[in-house]
């Protein structure tokens, strides 16, 4: 096993080019992505929650402030648990394939675009452009995610959601808060993939091929998850207001001012700590699973040509 694990790194870039590496990250993605979905979805149910400080959406009284703590125990209360998973088909709608796109592309940018360790700008650049295409292809699901999440609308299903939304607010409904969600999506996957990269630089080469790879590779997504998530909230609060509420503002700048206006600087990071727990778990887990599965995927694919051979 251990001349197996010398070839294969010796030999990764034939095994890259031989074993549809494209495809491969597709299904890795979007295999990691699932699980981290699933685990992570309740946070992230509470960050739009907080974000959306309306009395539907947690049961609170009219200019009473809520906390992570209150919303949790509301939703107990009023949808029992499983209440927590609430818009779970849509984010798995969203972020398998989502996943699954962005790994592809990053690898096949990161193969046609860079030649060997991107350095930090390449990297800010690689994860901003393969963010960028996720994003955009799905967008509409985001839309309906964002409100299933809400609790301000009652939707019967995706289909029906599709079909409403479609019918009341057209194809711009579809695509309410594209540009915020990809100022939010493109910097932190960049600055993600920047930090993530240039963190695992920093670790003994020794610890990346030992068994604390995968602790350590989940230790260094978890440090670019926290900084990149701080850096892209302003975004998220601003995209999770022009989807629930697309007729009230005209754009950007309108939901800047009206949150300036309502809730101060303060306002800007609304839901930071769900999002921030949520983003940088999933991320770490994400990049962790992907990892470990494509060092099995490669090690399957090897002895399968020696094999043959």
């Amino acid at each position: 096993m251990q001349h197996i694990s010398e070839d294969i790194n010796h030999h990764s870039d034939m095994d890259v080019i031989t074993n549809y590496p494209v495809l491969k990250s597709f299904l890795v993605g979007s295999f990691s992505g699932t699980f981290s979905t699933i685990i992570f979805q309740p946070l992230d149910l509470v960050k739009t929650r907080l974000q959306n400080p309306t009395p539907k959406a947690f049961g609170a009284r009219p200019g009473q402030s809520c906390g992570m703590t209150a919303i949790i125990g509301h939703i107990l209360q009023k949808e029992h648990v499983f209440g927590l998973w609430r818009g779970m088909t849509p984010s798995i709608t969203r972020c398998v394939p989502g996943v699954g796109l962005y790994f592809s592309s990053l690898h096949w940018l990161k193969s046609n675009m860079t030649s060997g360790d991107p350095g930090p700008i390449e990297a800010i650049l690689l994860g901003m452009v393969a963010r960028s295409l996720s994003g955009v292809c799905l967008i509409p699901i985001t839309v309906i995610k964002t409100r299933f999440e809400s609790g301000v609308y009652e939707y019967g299903g995706m289909t029906e959601a599709l079909r409403i939304i479609y019918r009341t607010e057209g194809v711009r409904g579809l695509c309410c808060g594209l540009v915020p969600t990809l100022l939010r999506d493109a910097p932190f996957s960049g600055l993600y993939f920047m930090f993530y990269t240039q963190t695992k630089r920093a670790v003994p080469h020794e610890w990346l091929h030992s068994n604390l790879s995968a602790p350590v590779s989940f230790s260094c997504g978890l440090v670019a998850g926290l900084l990149a998530s701080v850096v892209t909230q302003p975004a998220d609060v601003v995209k999770t207001k022009m989807q629930l509420y697309p007729n009230k503002f005209s754009g950007v700048y309108s939901v800047l001012i009206y949150i300036h206006q309502k809730y101060g600087i303060q306002g800007y990071f609304k839901g930071l700590v769900p999002r921030m727990l949520r983003r940088t778990l999933m991320a770490a887990m994400a990049w962790t699973v992907y990892e470990q599965v494509s060092i099995k995927f490669s090690a399957i694919f090897y002895q399968i040509m020696q094999c043959s051979g």
